[in-house]
């Protein structure tokens, strides 16, 4: 029997509304023209519903007028970008000095090209570039680009991005969200301009056409027209029909062991003779699917934990759709995680529980333990975080869309639809890298013609999921404007948590390159707590990162354990003072749970008196 009746909230009580018969009048009583006046409304106050359908009417047409323009803009609100631009427009217009030192910069950048220029062309060979592109960019890394012409190119080009950084950074009086919104929005601009983009001053495309006789371009012109009909029909991109879920990919044993409204639970398969007793639940983000911790056979965190003998459960949850639209973060919290936890109690009495969160899950996961230690609930052994924030202050370049202005923008587009939609979720995030995740798409795949061999990984980056309306609107303004959990304002139930009641360890992980949770942000956690903490940071991004196999190629950590009353260190000392460590971090925190778990017993039976509905992965994961 599915459990979709703990999902039911009780409804308000309402008092009762008494019957008055009503009592004819002579007919000298002057009649009442309308009700008399109570406490909560004066007496000269007009008739309410006119104003109210007058308000309710501006209401929906103000929403309904920004959910339009949101189609246009990709969620950016016009406005915000206003504000940041005349922010800046006009404290540079009152700055001669800046206006100045920019005229000053580019003369002598233009010097510089010219003296460039003039060498290589009379030399005919490479010399010393007046700019190197940034490290992350690899757009003229080529030994094309280093011959003449292309280099001036490529130098030119460089030489106006930094000139604009100058000229967009370091105004005095510029609030800094909208300096980095401007100088943000400028490399977008600048980036469509990029010598890269076009196959006229690209030398390696130039030399691929040459090559193949243009076929490069007829097979990007197919590989275009490919993406643009599964993009119009709703298909997934090219490649990912080769890692189906539960054939290709999320196939480690299991049994589905819970359902309501929210989550399906998954228990998985033990794979070893005997078993920690402390099982694991870990909670994935819902703006994920789940399985990419549990990806292939050769790169799944669960097959993974299940060989190094831990119990392992799963929450997977429901994709919403516009019928979703008013869960909230609290019906996420009780609903997910303590759901899970008060199922797994059922199959597991008496054992505590590993809680691993992941992302958003992570930050979720940190709500419901500052919770549980609030209200003396004692089921868990230890709390491991996955780049998962919990301190918003230098979330990273997400923060550029994070105002009122842009929140209240972006409610209105979710509030006509019932959810964020997940091309509108991709596409701020495609922002954020457009170097890698859109132009240097564009020009391998419609101008060299080449197609990117899909992998596991980036096949579930494809399958994206929705946000509902009511948990997303507050998940911006609670925690990323407001910062409520770092400061103890969070509210649960009808009092605020604070994360400082965490007793138990905590294992906290960042990584490198993440541009969803900074790793400094996310080592912000031994400021928050006063317990300890564990915390590891990796080579890779945000996904790349965490999805982190032994034997993986590439990939080393960091790591130290602090005490709970340990003086504080700084992000920057931290990282500068501890040592590398060559491999996956994988053994390293499965060392660290073992260390915090009994003895071997026999591990839990998957059926028989557990309720299993069906096999992994479950129902709600293939949800489109």
């Amino acid at each position: 029997m599915e459990a979709d009746a703990a999902a039911v909230q009780p409804a308000p009580f309402q008092h009762p509304v008494p019957v008055v018969m009503p009592v004819a009048q002579p007919p000298s009583a002057p009649q009442t023209a309308r009700p008399l006046p109570t406490d909560f409304e004066p007496a000269d106050a007009p008739d309410r519903r006119d104003a109210y359908a007058v308000t309710a009417l501006g209401d929906v047409i103000d929403r309904a007028q920004h959910a339009a323009v949101a189609r246009l803009t990709m969620g950016l609100s016009p406005t915000a970008l206003m504000q940041a631009y005349m922010d800046w427009a006009i404290h540079l217009a009152s700055q001669p000095g800046k206006r100045l030192q920019l005229i000053d910069k580019a003369m002598r950048k233009s010097t510089r090209l010219a003296q460039y220029a003039t060498s290589g062309a009379l030399k005919g060979e490479p010399c010393d570039p007046c700019i190197k592109p940034l490290p992350q960019d690899h757009r003229f890394d080529g030994a094309d680009w280093q011959k003449w012409p292309f280099n001036v190119m490529s130098q030119a080009f460089l030489l106006n991005q930094q000139w604009w950084h100058n000229a967009t950074t370091g105004l005095r009086g510029v609030s800094k969200q909208h300096e980095k919104m401007v100088e943000f929005a400028s490399r977008q601009v600048l980036d469509m301009f990029a010598p890269s983009n076009f196959p006229f001053t690209n030398p390696e495309v130039m030399r691929k056409t040459l090559e193949t006789g243009g076929q490069n371009l007829a097979a990007g012109f197919q590989n275009f027209l490919q993406d643009w009909e599964r993009k119009q029909s709703g298909k997934k991109p090219v490649g990912t029909e080769n890692f189906v879920v539960g054939r290709d990919v999320a196939v480690t044993p299991g049994k589905v062991v819970y359902r309501n409204r929210l989550i399906e639970l998954i228990q998985y398969a033990p794979a070893t003779a005997e078993v920690r007793p402390e099982p694991i639940l870990i909670v994935p983000a819902w703006i994920m699917k789940y399985y990419i911790l549990d990806l292939s056979p050769h790169n799944s965190m669960v097959k993974y934990l299940t060989s190094q003998g831990f119990t392992v459960y799963m929450i997977s949850w429901k994709n919403p759709d516009a019928d979703d639209r008013d869960l909230s973060m609290e019906d996420y919290r009780t609903l997910g995680v303590m759901a899970a936890l008060d199922r797994i109690g059922e199959i597991e009495p008496e054992r505590k529980v590993h809680a691993v969160g992941y992302c958003l899950g992570g930050t979720l996961l940190s709500i419901a333990a500052a919770a549980m230690a609030r209200d003396h609930d004692e089921r868990l052994q230890t709390v491991t975080l996955l780049a998962a924030q919990t301190d918003f202050t230098e979330a990273g370049e997400m923060m550029l869309f994070i105002n009122e202005s842009q929140l209240a923008f972006l409610d209105d587009m979710m509030w006509e639809q019932g959810f964020l939609d997940t091309t509108q979720m991709a596409g701020a995030f495609q922002m954020l890298r457009s170097n890698d995740l859109v132009w240097s798409y564009l020009t391998r795949n419609y101008l060299m013609g080449e197609r990117e061999p899909m992998n596991d990984l980036m096949a579930w980056n494809a399958d994206a999921t929705r946000m509902p309306y009511r948990m997303h609107s507050e998940y911006l303004h609670k925690l990323f404007l407001n910062n409520e959990l770092a400061e103890g304002r969070y509210m649960v139930g009808d009092r605020p948590v604070a994360l400082t009641d965490i007793r138990v360890p905590i294992f906290a992980v960042g990584t490198e390159r993440d541009h969803v949770a900074p790793w400094r942000s996310t080592f912000k956690i031994h400021r928050l707590t006063e317990t300890e903490v564990t915390y590891l940071l990796t080579t890779g991004g945000h996904n790349a990162g965490i999805v982190s196999e032994p034997n993986h190629r590439r990939r080393s950590y960091r790591v130290t354990t602090t005490a709970g009353d340990a003086l504080h260190v700084d992000a920057d000392t931290w990282a500068a003072t501890v040592s590398h460590k060559e491999g996956s971090w994988w053994p390293e925190w499965s060392g660290w749970l073992s260390n915090r778990s009994g003895g071997w017993v026999a591990p839990p039976g998957l059926v028989g008196g557990y309720g299993a509905f069906a096999d992994a992965p479950g129902r709600y994961v293939l949800a489109p």
